[in-house]
């Protein structure tokens, strides 16, 4: 199941999107859709229970000119906060 929700800062717009359960390609392929609809300078925070995660949310920011915030491994999986366009 995925749950995506909204909040506002003074900066930028934060999404949270929860990826639990989904194996690849799925957490890439929906947090690439929920990037698609942010503007620069907002943040995704994605949170995915594939371990194939790992490799695949930093390669998709990489590839995508987005920067990697944070990466968090829990017990009982990953949090990546995204953060739409570079750090330049």
């Amino acid at each position: 199941m995925t749950n995506t929700a909204r909040t506002e800062t003074a900066a930028s717009q934060v999404i949270d999107l929860d990826c639990s359960g989904l194996l690849c390609p799925l957490p890439v392929y929906k947090a690439a859709l929920a990037l698609n609809n942010l503007k620069d300078g907002d943040l995704l925070r994605l949170v995915t229970t594939d371990p194939g995660a790992l490799r695949d949310i930093p390669a998709m920011a990489r590839q995508r000119g987005d920067t990697l915030v944070e990466v968090v491994e829990e017990a009982n999986g990953q949090v990546f906060v995204v953060k739409k366009g570079s750090s330049e």
